[in-house]
């Protein structure tokens, strides 16, 4: 058993796929699949059931997968500690969000002034996030809604009304403000289920027992208010949106509804070493959405 083969466990774990799992990890499906078979037979007992050429983790693969993330997880941190102290190179940051188009300055700003830190990206999903966090896959999440779980922490980057964006020859389009009575049977341009905004429409219509019309959706929220401007539904999009794609055709309204809003937090890990490179980079995502937040009011 040696770090290599735990390794290629926690992917094939992950997967739940030996072919996909090979090509994560760039070898040839063979050397995943002995790698594994050898991991049993030095454990005495099967990790994953297998049904022809479909694999499924067991009650005790879930269990040592449970130890092996945390006793990877606790190497992975000791080797950023130890580099920190000798100041051997400014580290890697992974962050995950909804939409990458919410980071584009933030990291822009962030290279300028730390070019020596890696930065890689990740578009999940709010559940991704949980698997990628609990994984140790990323050191942040920039989340549009609550990441629940034991074990993580959470800072509020800003807070921004969600505005009702229309196309601009829409009836409603001189109209300042809605209800959401008036817009009850209108085609809605949305993202696919688990991103923030579809959760939005669809808690918004539930409190008022209905069901919205919905005739796009995707998974690019940074798109939708390009696809609302060319005619095909209104939609709801965040404040922020507003001077991050000016050059969309739409037109801006208030929607009466409660808690119409967007509350956009930086999630992590409580229980890993948080080094140099994340601390700066939290601290470099905390005042750039202050100052984005006081620009947007």
């Amino acid at each position: 058993m040696d770090l290599p083969a735990l390794r290629t466990f926690q992917v094939v774990a992950r997967h739940e796929h030996i072919s996909r799992a090979a090509a994560e990890l760039r070898v040839a499906q063979p050397a995943v699949s002995r790698t594994i078979a050898r991991l049993e037979a030095d454990l005495g007992v099967l990790l994953f059931d297998r049904q022809g050429r479909s694999i499924r983790l067991n009650r005790h693969g879930a269990a040592f997968l449970r130890r092996v993330e945390r006793a990877l997880g606790e190497l992975d941190d000791a080797r950023r500690e130890v580099a920190d102290a000798v100041g051997r190179d400014q580290g890697r940051v992974a962050v995950a969000a909804e939409t990458l188009l919410t980071l584009s300055s933030l990291l822009s700003a962030f290279r300028a002034a730390h070019p020596g830190v890696e930065i890689r990206l990740y578009q999940s999903t709010a559940a991704v996030m949980r698997r990628q966090l609990a994984a140790r896959e990323v050191d942040f999440c920039v989340a549009s809604q609550p990441l629940r779980g034991a074990g993580l922490r959470s800072v509020v980057l800003m807070e921004e009304d969600v505005l009702l964006a229309v196309p601009v020859g829409h009836p409603l389009a001189g109209r300042g403000r809605v209800r959401l009575e008036d817009v009850m049977d209108e085609p809605f341009v949305t993202t696919r289920a688990g991103h923030w905004q579809r959760e939005l429409l669809e808690r918004l219509f539930a409190a008022a027992g209905r069901t919205p019309v919905i005739t796009c959706e995707g998974d690019e929220p940074a798109a939708t208010q390009f696809l609302i401007g060319a005619g095909l539904g209104i939609g709801l999009i965040p404040a922020l949106a507003r001077n991050e794609s000016p050059e969309a055709p739409v037109r801006w309204l208030r929607l009466d509804a409660p808690d119409c809003r967007r509350t956009l937090s930086l999630v992590r890990r409580a229980d890993t070493y948080v080094s140099t490179a994340e601390r700066r980079f939290a601290a470099a995502a905390v005042a750039h959405f202050a100052r984005r937040g006081r620009a947007d009011h």
